[in-house]
């Protein structure tokens, strides 16, 4: 699954279809992910333990280099109690000498949703981006915001299954990009779930598969 301004949508998939979801919450997205092999979760699902980023993020943003910019490292954990962004930043620079971005503070809610949690061993954490890179190892991806970029996500997740058909289904409410995250995301879990995902990382500080 992935986030969405109102919460998460969920791509479920069965034997090659795709039924969506879109919920308020991690309680809920465990919820309507009740039965699944795998379920992956495009949001960091630990902090890291002391003052170093965690290896997973390192990790994923070395094997995604010139996309590196798409990861967002994990804050500590104090950071997600902070009460605005600046807070946020002066807490960080304390903990680990630097700030944390915008964009890493704009994701602060969604952690809070599942950090915490005592979460099963079938929920794992995924980046979409690194997926879609093994996905279709020889695409230069533009952005996904763009047309291109959109058009070269389909491509690469219809070596998976059949998109069309499934962003045909898809609800009112999510935006394509986050549609196409969350089937990145379950193209990992499913990886996942047959013991051939790729980890990165390890350890109490979490892991990414792909």
């Amino acid at each position: 699954m992935d986030g969405v301004p109102d919460g998460w949508v969920v791509a479920r998939v069965e034997s090659g279809r795709v039924r969506w979801h879109v919920v308020p919450d991690a309680t809920a997205v465990l919820a309507v992910t009740t039965g699944c092999a795998a379920v992956g979760v495009d949001i960091p699902l630990r902090t890291p333990t002391g003052h170093r980023p965690r290896e997973c993020d390192v990790a994923t943003a070395k094997a995604l280099g010139r996309a590196r910019s798409s990861v967002f490292p994990a804050p500590p954990c104090e950071v997600l109690d902070a009460p605005d962004y600046a807070a946020a930043c002066a807490i960080a620079r304390r903990l680990t000498g630097r700030a944390i971005s915008v964009q890493a503070w704009n994701i602060t809610p969604k952690i809070r949703e599942w950090v915490g949690r005592d979460l099963p061993t079938h929920v794992v954490e995924a980046h979409p981006e690194l997926a879609l890179r093994r996905l279709a190892p020889e695409t230069e991806f533009a952005s996904k915001k763009t047309a291109r970029g959109a058009g070269q996500r389909i491509a690469a997740l219809a070596r998976w299954l059949d998109v069309a058909t499934a962003l045909g289904d898809l609800p009112p409410g999510p935006r394509m990009d986050d549609a196409l995250d969350a089937l990145a995301v379950a193209w990992s879990a499913a990886r996942w779930a047959r013991g051939e995902a790729e980890v990165l990382g390890g350890g109490p500080e979490g892991f990414v598969v792909v």
